[in-house]
This record gives structure tokens, C-alpha cells and sequence, in this order.
């Protein structure tokens, strides 16, 4: 179904606010979910959003809308978020990462006692967007094994870096250390939809196309041993470095909606002028074959079309939220 961003985001925020979220920051928190559904990451934005109400409504998420500063050495910042709602407080250490970025050249903020935030891209591209270059880390509930384990020890802990070309738009890199992530096997869930081969394996360690099995298992890292070692250092730099949840302290937000999440977020802002270069690498990269394109590019075109022409959501996400305004 398509429906009006504005009439969707409009009708989020008053559902945030209903949960105990002030009007003016609910309105900032349904924008900033909206971000993924606009620039194409459906698993990661509304969708998600029942999720975050239950977990308002449960206790698990606070309304405390900014994170308290933990320890603030200049260039590296630690924040605790209060088990506050996950985009508030990433915004907040968005911006305070690109103000320090531009004063002393490069700035890390951390944040613990986070919630999820969404896509890690939506905030590695508002680095790149302001000038600089982004880099985003998070942590997240374990659901992968060492490689030869039988048990989940590490999450899909994502990582996004963003740099802006000369006309504003992102050249982007969004992964998790999963070759799959638990919110598209959720979604594929939601749409009875099989998962790929070779994402997850079920709780007795044999592949799976199955969306439940796949999360009542664990899934698989990209590149073996290299993908966990990855997830496994992410964190390092962001559980631990905060003082914050890693490994099994991080709880289930889903699955728990009275429990705080307890994950940690890292932010990483680098004040330099790489427009020049990065024109060129997509040069380079779009001359080396037919139809190439620099990645995530074409999320910032399909975010400019969606708000001018609708944003693409599912019947059963616009259901759940209980949207009564103009679909087609």
C-alpha cells in the first residue's frame, strides 16, 4: 500500500505520544523511523514501531527523551541513554558528534543504556548529509554462535559508514555482521515469506528457510569466522567501551517489552573534505560495467520519490497501527 509520509509520520507520532513521549518529540521519533521505510529498509522502520509502543507501555522504554552525559573527554563522549526511545537518543549523539567533529577534527560519541535505533544508515547518513564522514556502530541480542559453538554469544551488531559526494548524496555501506538480520526474518515471517538459503540455522544447528526455526535458532555470520570475529569487536566498541550491555546483557526488546534493551550505540564523525575523491570512486565504480551503481546511492533518489509520490508500507503494518487515512 502507498499513504501520504506526512499523513503516515503525523499519525506515528500521535500513537508515541498517546505512549507518554512529549508531542514535539514524538514527532521527531516518527520522522526518524519513517527514514528507513523512505529510503527502502521496511524491516527497519513502522514496522518496528508496535514494538517500541509495547516496550513504552511496558516499562522497557522510558520517555525520557535526552541521554545524560556519562564522562566527556572532548574528542569522546559517553552517553547513557536512560533506556530512553532509541532515535531520540541517537540524535542527540548525532549531533554532538558532528559539533565536536568540527571542532577537533574527529569525535566518538557513545551511548549506553540505548534502545534500538533503527536502521544504523539513518544516522551515518546525516553525517555524511552535514559533511562529514559517518561512521555507526550498535550491539544487539545475541543470535550468533562462534563458529563450532551451538550457542548464541554475539548479535547481528551492525556498522554503516556514509561519506557525502559533491552533490549531497551518500555513498553508503549497511551491514550486519549477519549474513541475514532478525528483522527482515521477522518481516519475511510477518508475509509468510521462506528465508534465504544460508542466513540462519535452526536450534539444532541445521540450515533453515523457515522464519520461525530461523528464530528460535541462531543466524550465521558473513564470511565465517571473519563475520563473528567482526560482530564480536563491535562489541568491544560499543558495550564495553560505554560501560554499557554487550554479549548476553543485551537484552530482546521484542521478545521482553518490559525489560530494557541495555544496547549501546557508538557514533563516529570525521570533519574532512572528501566530496572530490568520493566523485571520482563512483566514477570509477559506474564506468566498470553496465547498470552499476555506488552503493546506497539510490536510497537518497527513492526517499525524494517516496515523499513526493507515497511511501510504500504493508496492509498488515498499516492494520496493526491502526492507520485509517488515505492508502492506494
Amino acid at each position: 500500500m502507498r499513504v501520504h509520509f506526512a499523513e503516515l509520520r503525523d499519525h506515528c507520532a500521535g500513537l508515541l505520544a498517546g505512549a507518554g513521549i512529549s508531542a514535539p518529540a514524538a514527532h521527531t521519533a516518527a520522522g526518524l523511523v519513517l527514514d528507513a521505510d523512505l529510503r527502502g529498509l521496511r524491516s527497519h522502520g513502522v514496522a518496528m514501531l508496535p514494538s517500541y509502543l509495547d516496550g513504552l507501555k511496558a516499562g522497557g522504554i522510558s520517555c525520557l527523551v535526552e541521554p545524560s552525559v556519562v564522562a566527556d573527554t572532548g574528542a569522546l563522549v559517553i552517553l547513557d541513554g536512560r533506556n530512553g526511545l532509541g532515535h531520540l537518543t541517537s540524535a542527540y549523539a548525532v549531533k554532538q558528534a558532528a559539533i565536536r567533529a568540527r571542532r577537533t577534527g574527529i569525535a566518538a560519541v557513545g551511548v549506553r543504556n540505548a534502545g534500538h535505533f533503527g536502521a544504523a544508515s539513518t544516522w551515518s547518513v546525516r553525517l555524511a548529509e552535514a559533511g562529514l564522514v559517518g561512521i555507526v556502530l550498535a550491539n544487539s541480542t545475541p543470535v550468533m554462535a562462534a563458529p563450532g559453538g551451538c550457542r548464541a554469544v554475539v548479535g547481528t551488531n551492525p556498522i554503516s559508514i556514509a561519506a557525502a559526494d559533491s552533490t549531497g548524496r551518500a555513498v553508503v555501506a549497511d551491514l550486519a555482521s549477519s549474513v541475514g538480520s532478525v528483522a527482515k526474518i521477522r518481516s519475511a515471517l510477518r508475509d509468510g515469506a521462506a528465508v534465504p538459503d544460508g542466513w540462519a540455522l535452526d536450534d539444532s544447528g541445521v540450515e533453515t528457510t523457515d522464519p520461525a526455526r530461523a528464530l528460535a535458532g541462531t543466524l550465521m555470520p558473513i564470511g565465517g569466522a571473519k563475520g563473528f570475529a567482526l560482530a564480536l569487536m563491535i562489541d568491544v566498541l560499543t558495550g564495553v567501551l560505554t560501560g554499557g550491555g554487550f554479549g548476553s546483557d543485551v537484552s530482546s526488546f521484542v521478545r521482553r517489552p518490559a525489560a530494557p534493551n541495555n544496547c549501546a550505540h557508538l557514533f563516529i564523525a570525521v570533519a574532512s573534505t572528501v566530496a572530490a575523491g568520493v566523485d571520482a570512486l563512483i566514477e570509477q565504480v559506474v564506468a566498470s560495467g553496465e547498470d552499476v551503481r555506488a552503493p546506497g546511492q539510490w536510497r537518497s533518489d527513492l526517499a525524494a520519490a517516496q515523499r513526493r509520490t507515497g511511501l510504500e508500507v504493508s496492509e498488515d503494518v498499516l492494520r496493526r497501527l491502526g492507520f485509517a487515512g488515505e492508502v492506494w
